[in-house]
């Protein structure tokens, strides 16, 4: 998140579901996260913590194939996890 930006709640359960190792991401410029095996049902939100870089792919992958979603440092802290953040 930027200075000026305080996460939504629903920022906030995903950034959470993602640190807990419940999420999946697509490996794409536009990534959509699966949630629990289903897709998230605001992929507008999932888009946006993609391109903040808050969630990214744990390890690489083909284009359209899922991989395991985890925080970055800047996620952990938006979520206030950093220290669970790889």
């Amino acid at each position: 998140m930027t200075p000026d930006h305080e996460p939504s709640f629903r920022e906030l359960a995903i950034l959470r579901a993602v640190a807990a190792g419940r999420v999946e991401i697509t490996c794409s410029s536009e990534p959509d996260l699966f949630i629990d095996g289903l897709p998230c049902c605001d992929q507008y939100t999932a888009h946006a913590l993609a391109r903040r870089a808050l969630v990214v792919q744990a390890r690489p992958g083909s284009i359209g194939q899922r991989v395991p979603a985890r925080l970055t440092g800047a996620g952990g802290l938006a979520a206030g996890i950093a220290g669970e953040a790889a």
